[in-house]
């Protein structure tokens, strides 16, 4: 097996996560989280869609972290999201993390939405 160390350029990677915090390119922020390649900030969660739909036009996915497990995206969520031609996948935090950093380092226009794991 050939293992790539991926290179993120200027983009903020996911370098890791813990019960209620995320660590974005050396620093640790707690709560939700939204995360684009140019850093992260500060996310009201499921029901905060303004933030999510000021992406439009700048992003084609956003990957919505559901925390420890995967979750359904609530339905009001999913058609604001998709009504502003922004496309919406839900997995949880951690494959979110994963599946941002491997996209995010190809320079894809994308996004992660992250509510944070709660077990250790």
């Amino acid at each position: 097996m050939r293992l790539t160390e991926l290179e993120f350029d200027d983009a903020k990677p996911v370098e890791g996560y813990g019960p209620g915090f995320f660590r974005i390119a050396g620093e640790v922020l707690a709560g939700p989280l939204l995360i684009t390649a140019k850093g992260a900030r500060p996310w009201g969660g499921v029901n905060d869609h303004d933030t999510l739909l000021a992406l439009a036009g700048s992003i084609d996915v956003v990957f919505l972290g559901t925390g420890d497990d995967i979750a359904h995206i609530p339905a009001d969520l999913r058609q604001a999201v998709e009504g502003a031609g922004i496309g919406i996948e839900a997995m949880s935090s951690p494959a979110a993390c994963r599946t941002f950093n491997v996209l995010v380092n190809d320079g894809r226009r994308i996004a992660a939405a992250l509510l944070p794991i709660t077990k250790g």
